[in-house]
């Protein structure tokens, strides 16, 4: 066990957030990050968002029927995360473990905020999650996502561009502005939250290196042992 409580949540482990648009390198960079911590010999859990087998099959049918207004969609995603957060994330910080989240409640923030939801009733209901010992927030202009959406292997989909709020009928040009008020979001909550801004658009390696920089006086006194741990 570590010999100071965290001071954001008061359990013994810690907590790593990333967030950041589709496309940003998040994913890969909290993967890396959690395999150099394990290779440090650190006791790591890692978990991505809507990860919850509750609600994970109604989310995925109301989307497929379009059935999900922004406030379902909020209350929905907020009873996912509730139940990955009682079952998944809190154990390992009780434990004493490093817990690398891709995508937090900030995620929420922003979606839901996109989507025309109160802002302020959104938070109020993730108020039982804790505040993260560090967020970082890979910064990424929405040209830029949009190219590595386009060339990679994987396919647009309708909520991911933003068509269920008739942003345009195009699903390019509603995936643009639907990107740009999320990133709008995110810059607007990077002062407000203290979030680590990261600049997302420079090589994999030296983004990695930055966040091992960052994280090694938080680890200095940070006690080591048993295996890497992984939601799913």
């Amino acid at each position: 066990m570590p010999d100071t409580p965290s001071p954001n949540h008061g359990f013994p482990g810690r907590l790593f957030v990333f967030e950041g648009l589709d496309g940003s390198g998040k994913s890969t960079q909290a993967a890396l990050l959690g395999k150099w911590l394990q290779s440090n010999g650190y006791r790591v859990f890692f978990t991505e968002w809507n990860s919850s087998e509750l609600v994970s099959n109604t989310i995925r049918r109301g989307k497929k029927k379009g059935l999900l207004t922004p406030t379902t969609f909020s209350l929905l995603h907020a009873t996912d995360f509730a139940d990955r957060f009682e079952r998944k994330i809190l154990p390992p910080l009780r434990a004493g473990y490093l817990v690398v989240c891709d995508r937090y409640t900030y995620t929420a923030f922003v979606r839901d905020a996109a989507r025309g939801c109160d802002p302020a009733w959104v938070r109020t209901i993730y108020s039982f999650a804790p505040r993260p010992d560090r967020v970082f927030y890979f910064r990424v202009p929405v040209a830029v996502t949009l190219k590595r959406k386009l060339s990679s292997r994987l396919k647009m989909n309708y909520y991911e561009a933003g068509m269920d709020l008739g942003l345009s009928d195009d699903l390019v040009e509603s995936y643009e502005r639907f990107q740009g008020r999320l990133k709008r979001e995110y810059d607007r909550i990077s002062t407000t939250d203290h979030f680590r801004v990261v600049d997302a658009t420079r090589p994999v390696e030296s983004i990695q290196a930055e966040l091992r920089k960052d994280l090694k006086p938080m680890l200095a006194n940070f006690p080591t042992g048993e295996r890497l741990m992984h939601d799913g």
